[in-house]
C-alpha cells in the first residue's frame, strides 16, 4: 500500500537540490523561484551527469538506481507539500516527460563534447518567454562549466554527490 522511502544514499539528490537553490539562478539569472523551476534545475544538472556517465559506459544498474532515487525523492517531496495521490501521479508523468525532453535535447553537440541547447533552457526555465540574451548566455556558460567540472570527476564521486562546483 505504501511505498518504502529510503533516506539513505540521497547524497546526489541533496547536492542537486543544493544546486537548484543557488541564489545565482534567482538573483543574477532572474528565474522564477518555484517548485517547477527547482525541479527543472535538478533535471538539467542530473541530465548533464547522466550524459557524462553514458559517455563513460557507467554501470547501467547503478545509474538506474540513482535515477530511481532522484524520482522517488521528487515524489516524496511533492507528497510532503500536500499533493494527493492522484495529483502526484499526474505530476510525476508530466515531470518524467520533462526530464526525458531535457535529457535527450540538452546537449547540442552530436558526438563528443558538450554545448548547452539554449532552446531547452528557454523552454524549461523561462517558459518560452523572451529573455535577455545576456542572461541566456550566462546560464549557458554556467551549465557548460558544470559539465567541464563534472567531466573530470570519477563516477563514484559524482554519484555520491561529491560535486563541489562553484560559480
Amino acid at each position: 500500500m505504501f511505498a518504502f522511502y529510503n533516506k539513505h544514499n540521497n547524497d546526489l539528490y541533496i547536492k542537486l537540490v543544493e544546486f537548484s537553490r543557488n541564489i545565482f539562478f534567482y538573483e543574477k539569472i532572474r528565474l522564477k523561484d518555484s517548485f517547477e523551476t527547482r525541479v527543472n534545475l535538478i533535471f538539467i544538472h542530473f541530465s548533464i551527469i547522466l550524459i557524462i556517465l553514458k559517455n563513460r559506459n557507467a554501470e547501467k544498474k547503478m545509474v538506474q538506481k540513482i535515477f530511481d532515487n532522484i524520482f522517488t525523492n521528487v515524489e516524496y517531496h511533492m507528497r510532503e507539500m500536500g499533493v494527493g495521490d492522484v495529483g502526484v501521479n499526474k505530476k510525476m508523468k508530466i515531470l518524467n516527460k520533462v526530464f526525458y525532453n531535457i535529457l535527450l535535447k540538452i546537449n547540442s553537440v552530436e558526438q563528443t563534447g558538450f554545448a548547452i541547447n539554449k532552446n531547452i533552457i528557454k523552454e524549461h526555465l523561462y517558459n518560452n518567454i523572451d529573455i535577455n540574451n545576456d542572461l541566456l548566455d550566462e546560464i549557458s556558460v554556467y551549465f557548460e562549466s558544470f559539465y567541464k567540472y563534472c567531466f573530470v570527476l570519477d563516477d563514484n564521486s559524482m554519484l555520491k554527490g561529491q560535486i563541489e562546483f562553484k560559480i
